[in-house]
């Protein structure tokens, strides 16, 4: 008889697999970690009390300790107070446009301590896109570089502006009373389909996801580390597992204004950095930097990558290189980010996003809404052994449960979490035999080849595979027989000449004949977020 899986982590010592009667569902069951109280507004005044002449922010030739930086604070969080921001149902929104400078951590958490919720906001936006995010979410302030200010004048959003060296600032008299319930942060979705939208993220779902991946043993940041902090700020991965996640710790952190891969190693070598936190394309360079790689990150501990998928070629380039293995992360705006990491994985195995960390539950869910299951026994584990005897599963829709979800969307919670607290991320992943997952696609990205599904990550790996090939994106396109069919943006390699009759060519020898590309169009560059992620969108328009 088939037997339901449930896989159990706590996170410290061996996993447990625990069978019941019925089909074979592969879940990651955990109950949800709460945070240890309190809110981001208290995170320096806590880091300052405990360790006030620590080092808290080196970037250039400058530092500022807990204490400088908690004094920081408290002026430009008695400034907001004065200003008297107009709210509605919820505290007055405060938008933040700057770059990795240390005026950004004194801006963000001044909003926090005033009460205030903060909008972080990408600096490079144009002013279309800093409009929309100003109007959507009703920011009453911004403080923000003079290209920021300037895009804000030009969209007519009425709101109080501050350029970085002219933030409000007064003297504090009177703590502000602030709930984990309490909106601390709206973060604005990079809207791969339509508009950015704002997620809804409480001081309480920030700081879980800092107690979810505390269980990790060992645990990826403590308060002996010293941090780079070289993923944007205003991205959920560098805001809070980066930025946050140093005052969580009262640790250090390297502020990176601007990513240059030898400047980078530099200050890896020089600060004695001991965990970095890249996306892909930081680690595609630095794992071509030769001889530079290994004495630069020889004090780090820990090296993670999240934001998009990291290729192979690359993960192993890295690690022969750096002499140290590149641990892979998932996660999305929404859950704070982290839902998974090979640090929680028995074995970081390449190509995996590993498992979900302590404190987050997951379900692989087929498009009927059942869960997946494999045909077939399953042989009965031994009580204290993690090894469920089962091939992996095909691939299913990722549905997730934990403390570090948001409320939904701004500014009514729509298509949030349910009753029950899960909810679907439109990943697709599968899970291999011992319980690792593997990333597909965006469920959105499917694309449906007379009936037959294709996932453009399979398609882009293979064409990534071909000498010739730098960069790759796939998209379905409208078809009239087959409804939809796939088409390839391929970037070449410098000094290549490959055509796309050579490069179907390569695609059938490696995949079924409906995932091949049809139509394959040549470009110079692709559109990239500012985490690296190809902007798909984009491509569509």
């Amino acid at each position: 008889m088939a037997q339901k899986l449930q896989i159990g982590h706590n996170g410290m010592g061996p996993r447990t697999v625990h069978s019941v009667p019925d089909s074979v569902t592969v879940q990651q069951v955990n109950e949800p970690h709460d945070s240890t109280g309190g809110t981001v507004a208290d995170l320096v005044r806590r880091a300052a009390a405990a360790r006030p002449e620590h080092p808290a922010l080196r970037w250039h030739e400058r530092q500022l300790t807990w204490a400088e930086l908690d004094r920081e604070v408290d002026a430009v969080a008695a400034g907001l107070r004065a200003l008297e921001l107009p709210a509605d149902a919820h505290p007055a929104r405060v938008a933040v446009a700057l770059p990795n400078v240390a005026e950004f951590a004194v801006a963000l958490f001044a909003v926090l301590r005033a009460g205030l919720v903060a909008v972080p906001v990408n600096p490079g936006y144009t002013t279309r896109e800093v409009g929309h995010i100003l109007r959507d979410s009703g920011a009453a302030a911004l403080i923000g570089t003079g290209h920021t200010v300037t895009s804000a004048t030009e969209t007519g959003a009425e709101l109080r502006t501050f350029p970085l060296k002219d933030m409000p600032r007064g003297e504090w008299t009177a703590d502000v009373s602030v709930s984990p319930a309490d909106l601390a942060v709206l973060l604005y979705t990079s809207g791969s389909a339509g508009a950015p939208k704002g997620a809804m993220l409480t001081h309480r779902a920030l700081l879980a996801n800092h107690a979810q991946l505390a269980g990790i043993d060992p645990p990826p940041v403590t308060g002996d580390d010293t941090v780079l902090l070289a993923v944007p700020l205003f991205h959920a991965y560098g805001l809070n597992s980066g930025l946050i996640a140093v005052a969580y710790h009262a640790a250090t952190g390297v502020l990176v204004e601007r990513f240059d891969p030898g400047e980078s190693l530099d200050l890896i070598e020089r600060h004695r950095v001991t965990v970095v936190a890249g996306v892909p394309t930081m680690y595609v360079a630095w794992s071509l930097m030769g001889e530079r790689l290994a004495p630069a990150f020889a004090a780090v501990r820990t090296a993670v990558c999240g934001a998009a998928p990291l290729d192979a070629s690359t993960a192993r380039r890295f690690a022969e290189g750096a002499g140290r293995q590149v641990h892979v992360g998932y996660g999305l705006t929404e859950t704070a980010p982290v839902l998974t990491s090979t640090l929680a994985s028995e074995t970081a195995k390449v190509g995996s996003i590993g498992r979900p960390i302590p404190g987050v539950g997951l379900r692989l869910i087929q498009s009927d809404g059942e869960p997946i299951t494999i045909d077939g026994p399953l042989e009965e584990p031994d009580e204290d052994e993690y090894a469920p005897n089962t091939p992996g599963t095909d691939p299913g829709e990722i549905v997730v449960r934990g403390a570090n979800l948001f409320t939904g969307y701004w500014p009514d919670g729509r298509e949030g979490p349910g009753e029950d607290g899960w909810w679907a991320t439109g990943d697709v992943a599968y899970a291999d035999a011992d319980g690792d997952l593997f990333l597909v696609d965006r469920l959105g990205e499917l694309i449906l080849v007379s009936g037959f599904n294709v996932y453009p990550h399979e398609v882009e790996q293979v064409l990534d595979g071909h000498p010739a090939v730098r960069e790759a994106a796939v998209l379905g396109v409208a078809h009239p027989y087959t409804g939809q069919a796939v088409k390839a943006f391929v970037v070449r390699e410098p000094g290549t000449s490959v055509d796309a009759d050579e490069l179907t060519a390569y695609a059938e020898r490696n995949l079924a004949r409906f995932k091949c590309p049809t139509a394959v169009e040549f470009v110079d560059e692709l559109p990239h977020s500012a985490t690296g992620k190809v902007r798909k969108a984009a491509l569509r328009d």
